[in-house]
Order: C-alpha cells, then sequence, then structure tokens
C-alpha cells in the first residue's frame, strides 16, 4: 500500500501538466549593422586604439577586431563585426564585416 502512494501522487500530478506552445518573442532581435566602406579611408594608417575606435565607429559595427598576419581566428561570420587585417608593422591592409 505505502509503495503505490508515491506512483499514484505523481499520476495525479501529471495529469495537471500542460504543454503550451512557448510564447514567441513580439519584439524581432535587432539586425546587427557594419558598412566596411565606409571605413576604408583608414586603409594605410597605423592600427592604434583611436584608429581601430574610428574605424567601429564609421562602419557602424558593434565591436571590431585586429587580426594580424598568421594569426589563428575563428572563422564564424558575425554580422555587425569589423575585421581589421594589419600587417607585420601593425599597418591597416585590409577592412572587411564579418
Amino acid at each position: 500500500m505505502l509503495r503505490t502512494l508515491p506512483v499514484a501522487a505523481l499520476l495525479a500530478l501529471a495529469g495537471c501538466s500542460s504543454t503550451a506552445p512557448p510564447m514567441s518573442d513580439p519584439v524581432p532581435p535587432a539586425r546587427a549593422e557594419c558598412h566596411a566602406d565606409a571605413a576604408q579611408s583608414l586603409v594605410g594608417q597605423p592600427a592604434t586604439a583611436q584608429n581601430v575606435e574610428l574605424a567601429r565607429q564609421r562602419a557602424g559595427a558593434q565591436i571590431a577586431r585586429v587580426l594580424k598576419p598568421g594569426q589563428m581566428v575563428t572563422m564564424e561570420f558575425r554580422e555587425g563585426r569589423l575585421n581589421i587585417y594589419v600587417d607585420a608593422a601593425n599597418v591597416i591592409t585590409r577592412i572587411a564585416c564579418g
């Protein structure tokens, strides 16, 4: 008799549960932006903290990363990220989004 009590209680609780569909988000997530063409004037300039931030602002990107020759990087594409490629002398050689 004592063994059936816990099973009966679990069955009673299971009958009360419902599986409602998940609520949808009423506001879709904002698209991240990046317009590398707006920062191209910085190609040929040193990749100082000021120039990196200026490039990020001009591109409207959320974040910026500086990529050095031979550096290992993740290859995932991120809409709101600005990639700033530099040479061995830390001079900006290319600016692209992703």
